[in-house]
């Protein structure tokens, strides 16, 4: 039998791919060292939005340079720890202060004898917290430490001390048995499960295509509903890849400009993140849409600290990346004056 397919939103179902072709080409720029501003659209111009790809955002670009391909001596299972907790936090200087503290990288070893603990406590006293605001985490007291960070090293203890996880992980058969690996775990949330299988499958210890399973966040399930009347017979998980699928033909359709990242195309963690995107481009361009979230509150802030782009070498991009350091472009420039307007995307 037939699935039904899902319904577009005529004037929004556009938004999506009209703001992944204007996006990406404001990456471009930025790389290609030209000046602001990188596009006439004043919403763009005015909010920050992360960037198309999740690999090109300065977060990830740490997370594959600093600590999926480190060349510091450790071991396969030592580097998975690494992985899984800096997901966890997601803030690079937690990750930076930790390693000051120890003087290398955190190992299994260090988890097992309470060192990264105290090296988790001093960076938490030095800078005032140790958590990134992107991700909502599970807020359980789920070992009954009290407090959060604590909570995650026993979690960890759990996962890497008494159940050899790493070496789960290494042995797994596909990005879903990872992800169901992480996500039988307590504080592994849906979407932190799959940012973590995702992470991981950057690395050179797991290697799966992106596009064999994808999970909807709470911004794309959002974006997801702005963009289509019906879901039809299609879960979230399935637009996600229908998407992925008509990306082509639909910039064709629409005459957008899409190069890709350097030609890699978007697989389903980027096209999952662009419903999350399209979420918040919708709340200055369709107002009227209904929403539970507020107007977009984070407006741009330059970060002045350039990065040398580099991706998961398996991909096969990095020898195309320029040779200097850029700003990524998870940061886009503030216009405080600019009014934002619903665009007239082709059709």
């Amino acid at each position: 039998m037939t699935r039904r397919a899902p319904t577009p939103r005529a004037g929004v179902y556009e938004l999506y791919w009209y703001y992944a072709s204007q996006r990406q080409a404001m990456f471009e720029q930025r790389v290609a060292g030209k000046p602001a501003p990188w596009t006439s659209d004043p919403i763009l111009s005015a909010y920050k939005f992360c960037n198309v790809y999740r690999a090109a955002d300065r977060v990830s670009q740490y997370m594959i340079r600093d600590v999926c391909y480190h060349d510091e001596d450790c071991t396969p299972q030592d580097r998975i720890f690494q992985i899984v907790a800096f997901r966890t936090f997601s803030k690079i200087e937690t990750w930076r202060t930790v390693r000051r503290h120890l003087g290398r990288y955190p190992t299994l070893d260090d988890l097992a004898d309470g060192r990264f603990t105290a090296a988790l406590g001093h960076a938490a006293t030095v800078n005032r917290g140790l958590y990134t605001g992107a991700f909502i985490l599970c807020a359980t007291d789920a070992y009954g430490q009290g407090r959060k960070h604590l909570n995650h090293v026993e979690l960890w203890r759990h996962m890497f001390l008494a159940d050899d996880l790493a070496d789960r992980i290494l042995d797994a058969a596909s990005l879903r048995h990872v992800y169901d690996l992480l996500h039988g775990y307590p504080l592994m949330g849906d979407f932190m499960s799959y940012q973590t299988a995702i992470d991981l499958n950057y690395s050179p210890l797991v290697n799966f295509s992106e596009n064999d399973f994808t999970q909807a966040g709470p911004g794309a399930l959002r974006g997801i509903r702005k963009c289509f009347e019906d879901l039809g017979d299609y879960k979230p998980t399935d637009v996600i890849m229908w998407m992925l699928d008509r990306q082509a033909d639909e910039m064709d359709r629409l005459g957008l400009p899409f190069n890709g990242l350097y030609r890699r195309p978007l697989h389903a963690i980027d096209c999952q993140g662009l419903f999350c995107e399209t979420d918040k481009y919708c709340r200055e361009a369709v107002p009227e849409l209904a929403s539970a979230r507020s107007r977009i509150k984070a407006r741009f802030i330059r970060n002045p600290t350039p990065i040398a782009l580099f991706f998961p070498p398996k991909w096969g991009i990095n020898d195309a990346l320029p040779n200097v350091a850029v700003c990524p472009s998870d940061e886009t420039p503030l216009h405080l004056n600019a009014q934002p307007t619903l665009f007239s995307v082709p059709r």
